[in-house]
């Protein structure tokens, strides 16, 4: 599933788009080395408030990102388990098909972007 979000706060720049994929223990291999640019892997739970609230807040944030890959991690147990997932959200970084890692950051789109930035200079590695 694929959808465009419009950001809803004043603050930011109302015609930004994200792009929004829905990914599961199915395709997320596949199309994460198949998506060209920078994507964010945001794992979360329906019962979670600051998942629910991620939802919302990032598609809209104008993160320097070619899009957002949501997992819900309640159901997709296989990749919570390769990413090594222990609390969510949890955010990831892949550029082009190569891992850099986790984004140890707030939700705030200052520190998202600083995070974004410490992550994509380091290595790159294999995806988990």
């Amino acid at each position: 599933m694929i959808a465009n979000s419009r950001c809803p706060d004043g603050g930011i720049v109302a015609d930004t788009i994200v792009r929004e994929v829905e990914l599961t223990d199915l395709d997320a291999d596949r199309r994460l080395l198949d998506l060209p640019g920078t994507s964010v892997l945001v794992f979360t739970s329906v019962g979670c408030a600051a998942c629910r609230w991620a939802r919302q807040y990032l598609p809209g944030a104008a993160l320097p990102v070619d899009r957002l890959c949501w997992i819900d991690a309640g159901d997709n147990g296989g990749l919570v388990q390769r990413y090594e997932v222990f609390h969510l959200p949890a955010l990831f970084v892949v550029r082009d098909g190569l891992f850099h890692g986790v984004l140890q950051a707030s939700l705030r789109r200052d520190d998202l972007i600083q995070a974004l930035d410490r992550a994509l200079a380091r290595p790159a590695e294999e995806l988990p």
